[in-house]
C-alpha cells in the first residue's frame, strides 16, 4: 500500500512552482467529476431467491397472479447519465425485455425477462454502444 501525504506535500506537488507564494494564504480546491463515455457495468443474473426481486422493487406494479420470479435481471451502469434513456429504449427494441428500473440521474437501468431475451438485449445494448457511439465499455459478465 503507499504511504500517506501530508495536506503540504499534496499541496506542494498540486502547485509546485507557486507553492512558495501560497504558504499562509487560505486555498479554496473544488474536485469535479466529469463522466466520460462509458458503459461501466454489464450483468446478466438469474436469481432463483425471490428476495433479490423485491430488495429490487421488482415484484412492484406486476399484475395480479403474475410471479416473476426466477426472470434474469440485466444490469447496466452508464455514463453520462442520460445516455441510460437510449439504451432503454434500444434494449425493448432488441430483445422481448421490460424495464425494471431505470434511473437518468444515476445511469442504472435493469432489465428482466428470459435469460436468453435479457442477455441478448444487454450484449446488443453493450455493442450498440460501443461501435455506433464510441463508448469505452466494459465486458458483459454472466450469473
Amino acid at each position: 500500500m503507499a504511504d500517506r501525504i501530508s495536506r503540504e506535500e499534496l499541496l506542494e506537488k498540486l502547485f509546485h512552482e507557486d507553492y512558495e507564494n501560497l504558504k499562509g494564504r487560505t486555498l479554496r480546491i473544488t474536485r469535479l467529476r466529469i463522466p466520460g463515455k462509458e458503459v461501466c457495468m454489464a450483468h446478466v443474473i438469474t436469481p432463483s431467491d425471490p428476495r433479490i426481486y423485491q430488495n429490487l422493487g421488482l415484484h412492484i406494479g406486476v399484475h395480479e397472479g403474475e410471479d416473476h420470479t426466477g426472470e434474469a435481471v440485466g444490469l447496466i451502469r452508464f455514463t453520462p447519465w442520460e445516455a441510460v434513456v437510449a439504451a432503454a429504449d434500444f434494449a425493448v427494441k432488441a430483445a422481448n425485455v421490460q424495464i425494471g428500473f431505470m434511473d437518468r440521474f444515476c445511469g442504472s437501468l435493469i432489465l428482466t425477462g428470459a435469460l436468453t431475451q435479457v442477455q441478448t438485449a444487454v450484449e446488443q445494448t453493450v455493442a450498440m454502444f460501443r461501435d455506433e457511439l464510441g463508448f469505452a465499455v466494459c465486458d458483459v459478465k454472466k450469473s
